[in-house]
C-alpha cells in the first residue's frame, strides 16, 4: 500500500526546493526567496530532485519542466507516488495543454515564464497558506502605512488623514495586498488566487468592480486619483 506523506512543516522559515537547470535563474530565484524569509535548496536535475525530495522534507518545490534527460513532468509522476509536497511547474510553455499536463501529473499551480518575482512570491505564498490554513507563513506587519493611508489589519479598519474610510472585507483585503506590494504591478491572475482564492477568468468582472468601488472611496476621503493605477493589459499597481 502506498503511503501519501504531506511534507508542510511548521518551521519558521519555510523551505523551498528550487528545480531549474539554469544556474543563473536558480540562483536569482533561491536568493531572492531567502531575502524574503524562506530556506532554499538548488537542484539543477530531476535525478538530483527526487533524491533531495525523497531524502529531505520541504515545504513546496518550485519544479521546472524543461530538465535535462529526466523531464519535469515525469518527475512530478514519480513523486506523486510518495510524497504530497506542494508543486509549482516553472516553463517557458504556456500552452493550455501543457497546463492540462502538469494539472494532471498532480501540479498545484503553474507558472509561465518570464515571470515576475512578485508574482512569483505571492503565487508560493497563496499555495503555502493553502496547505498550512493560516494567513501567512511569515511575520507580516499588523498596520501598514503609506502616509496619509492607514491600514489595520487586527479590525480590518482603513483611515487616510485620520478619517475613516468603510470597506467590506473584500476590499479591505484588496487594498491591503496592493498597499503590502506598493510600486508592484499586481496582475489580474495573481490577485484573484490571493484575494479571492479562486481562478482568474477574463469574464469574471469583480475584481474590477471591487478595485473601482476601493478607488472612489479613497479618492471620495481626499486620495491622489493616481495611486491607485490602472496598468491596462497588467493588472494594478498602487503607488
Amino acid at each position: 500500500m502506498t503511503i501519501l506523506a504531506m511534507t508542510c512543516s511548521h518551521a519558521a522559515q519555510p523551505s523551498i526546493l528550487v528545480v531549474e537547470d539554469d544556474p543563473t535563474l536558480n540562483d536569482q530565484i533561491s536568493q531572492l526567496l531567502e531575502r524574503r524569509g524562506y530556506r532554499t535548496h538548488a537542484c539543477y536535475s530531476g535525478e538530483d530532485a527526487l533524491e533531495r525530495a525523497h531524502s529531505e522534507s520541504f515545504d513546496l518545490i518550485l519544479l521546472d519542466v524543461m530538465l535535462p534527460k529526466l523531464g519535469g513532468f515525469e518527475v512530478l509522476n514519480t513523486l506523486r507516488k510518495r510524497l504530497q509536497t506542494p508543486v509549482i511547474m516553472l516553463t517557458a510553455c504556456g500552452a493550455e495543454e501543457d497546463r492540462i499536463l502538469g494539472f494532471s501529473c498532480g501540479a498545484d499551480d503553474y507558472v509561465p515564464k518570464p515571470f515576475t518575482f512578485t508574482e512569483l512570491v505571492l503565487r508560493i505564498e497563496a499555495l503555502l497558506r493553502r496547505c498550512m490554513q493560516v494567513a501567512r507563513l511569515r511575520p507580516t506587519p499588523n498596520t501598514l502605512a503609506a502616509e496619509p493611508l492607514i491600514l489595520r489589519r487586527t479590525d480590518m479598519t482603513v483611515s487616510h488623514s485620520n478619517e475613516p474610510v468603510t470597506l467590506t472585507p473584500l476590499q479591505f483585503r484588496l487594498l491591503w495586498e496592493m498597499v503590502l506590494h506598493q510600486g508592484d504591478t499586481l496582475s489580474k491572475p495573481v490577485l484573484y488566487r490571493t484575494v479571492f482564492e479562486r481562478d482568474y477568468s477574463r469574464f469574471d468582472r469583480s475584481l474590477d468592480m471591487h478595485m473601482s468601488r476601493v478607488r472612489r472611496k479613497l479618492i471620495e476621503a481626499g486620495m491622489s486619483a493616481d495611486r491607485l493605477q490602472t496598468v491596462h493589459g497588467k493588472g494594478y499597481r498602487f503607488s
